[in-house]
């Protein structure tokens, strides 16, 4: 993580940052965050990050302190994006990578870092993913649906990257993505009652309701059903879509394709909404 960081649109240093500041979000996990792209200075979809930050916020109300909401708009988020990237010269106005937003205790905090390192390897070689947790979520929990700070589950799993499901035996989400399966002429991802994060990508993809002419819906997606899928990808807002080449033990080469017509999609997406 770069050393330069925004509090409430003031830069700083992450050295100066004070414990007491962030104590509700530190100690209890009382607060939310987004992770959003930054391409060549240009944050991508800020301001549906925004939006969802503002929606979790409002939802928990009463036990999460929200910045004030003139910290919160999308001009102010940029300006202080922009005077961070031209106060850090290891940033700069041409950076690309990953912005954070964390809110709690009344406090808006900005922070930054590069792509994970193995982004444009895993965009050519796609993930295998053999192992599932059936019953990590129960259907209908509405945690799953914010981003919370309290994001342990999620962060220990990181690396095994198993598929999560539910009580019901359906499938939920990945630790850190949305998933979509090919599954005979549909591309479809779990509802968010499943349950899982309402990602970006994710509801860009619904919104525009096709790919390439093939509709894009919401579906449960049972996990013995999965040996049926055409092939699989993986979202958010970081790499915005990873083929998965092997799911539970069944190969799906086209997944990779799968992947590039995703990642185009979502490119002309964010060129239409600047």
């Amino acid at each position: 993580m770069f050393s330069t960081v925004a509090v409430n649109g003031e830069v700083t240093r992450w050295e100066a940052l004070h414990l007491s500041d962030f104590a509700q979000g530190y100690f209890f996990g009382a607060g939310f965050f987004t992770t959003f792209r930054v391409e060549a200075g240009r944050p991508l979809f800020l301001g549906r990050h925004l939006r969802r930050l503002a929606r979790s916020l409002a939802v928990f109300s009463k036990s999460v302190r929200a910045p004030p909401a003139e910290h919160l708009r999308e001009a102010s988020v940029r300006e202080t994006l922009r005077m961070c990237l031209e106060a850090d010269a290891a940033l700069g106005p041409g950076f690309t990578g990953v912005g954070k937003l964390a809110a709690s205790d009344g406090q808006l905090l900005l922070t930054f870092r590069d792509l994970p390192p193995d982004t444009e390897r895993l965009q050519r070689e796609g993930r295998v993913i053999d192992m599932v947790i059936p019953g990590a979520y129960r259907r209908g929990d509405s945690l799953p649906n914010h981003k919370g700070l309290s994001y342990f589950r999620q962060y220990s799993l990181m690396a095994d990257l198993p598929l999560l499901g539910n009580e019901a035996g359906q499938a939920c989400e990945l630790p850190t993505a949305n998933i979509f399966v090919l599954m005979g002429d549909v591309l479809a991802t779990p509802p968010l009652g499943a349950p899982c994060l309402p990602g970006i990508v994710r509801e860009l993809l619904l919104e525009e309701g096709h790919l390439d002419g093939v509709p894009v819906v919401e579906q449960d997606l049972r996990l013995t059903d999965l040996v049926d899928a055409r092939a699989c990808v993986f979202t958010n807002s970081a790499a915005v879509a990873t083929g998965v080449t092997r799911l539970l033990g069944r190969d799906l080469p086209d997944s990779l394709s799968l992947a590039v017509r995703v990642r185009e999609h979502i490119k002309a997406m964010a060129s239409r909404e600047e």
